[in-house]
């Protein structure tokens, strides 16, 4: 799994962030990272150089092997909270796409019930 860290030109300490939010994000879908191929990340300060209450926005991207990309979104107050809001909501939603895929699988295997035999006619 690549993790690919973007941040705007307001977000300061790139090395140091970059290692911190892609060891978030390795954690986080630790799980299910043989599913995927890669994850971007960006990361941006709404409001810039002021402060604001849900300024710090992270967008976080996952390529799931054989499927379309999924993307989550998560504004919070500072960046760890972001980062780590997006990573959890991103762990949910590739979580709740192989259940469905798991349990399509088990639809598509399971025999048909028998059907219901007339009696025999005498």
């Amino acid at each position: 799994m690549q993790i690919q860290i973007n941040t705007d030109r307001h977000i300061e300490g790139q090395e140091r962030l970059t290692n911190w939010a892609s060891g978030v994000v390795e954690q986080a879908l630790s799980r299910v990272k043989d599913r995927i191929t890669r994850v971007v990340v960006h990361l941006s300060d709404e409001n810039a150089d002021r402060s604001g209450q849900h300024d710090q926005q992270c967008v976080m991207e996952a390529r799931l092997k054989g499927r379309q990309p999924i993307a989550v979104t998560h504004q919070a107050a500072t960046r760890d909270q972001a980062v780590n809001g997006a990573a959890e909501k991103l762990t949910g939603a590739i979580e709740s796409i192989i259940g469905r895929q798991r349990d399509q699988r088990r639809r598509q295997a399971e025999p048909f019930p028998d059907e219901p035999t007339a009696p025999d006619e005498q």
